[in-house]
């Protein structure tokens, strides 16, 4: 009786355990379209001079491994810094290639974008951007970005 009974404790432990992780989950419908106008929505807010309208792109929870800085940048504070003197430069980005994949309230945007400076100069790069339906909009949940290694 007594091993039974364990055995049914075990049992209702592991049930509460499991329904404890158990989610229910809403998918939000995206188009590559949709996804592929959050680069435009980032892109304008660069063209704004003002770092905290770019770092509003960014989840709360969101690391930027930036074009040029050797810094990860985990924190909205971090974010600001490097934007503050990214767009001293007045950079316009435009993307040459691009590959988007969409799941369940998640995207990602892969490909290679040319930043063009006030000063005339450019910097070709490879970029990834995930974003995550946060239940009112999508936010970039991890940007990477990174200067091409080999001069064309």
């Amino acid at each position: 009786m007594r091993l039974l009974r364990s055995a049914s404790l075990a049992a209702l432990a592991l049930a509460a355990t499991t329904t404890a992780y158990a989610k229910s989950e809403v998918c939000h419908a995206a188009s590559e379209k949709q996804i592929a106008s959050l680069f435009d929505r980032w892109n304008a807010s660069l063209q704004t001079g003002d770092p905290k309208k770019v770092v509003a792109n960014y989840a709360k929870k969101s690391v930027l491994l930036p074009t040029v800085s050797n810094k990860p940048r985990l924190t909205a504070e971090a974010k600001e810094d490097y934007f503050e003197h990214f767009l001293e430069r007045k950079p316009v980005g435009s993307i040459d290639s691009r590959s988007i994949e969409i799941d369940c309230n998640s995207a990602i945007d892969v490909g290679l974008y040319t930043f063009k400076f006030a000063d005339g100069s450019e910097v070709k790069a490879r970029y990834t951007f995930t974003y995550k339906w946060n239940g009112r909009q999508w936010l970039i949940s991890s940007h990477h970005s990174s200067a091409m290694p080999e001069k064309n």
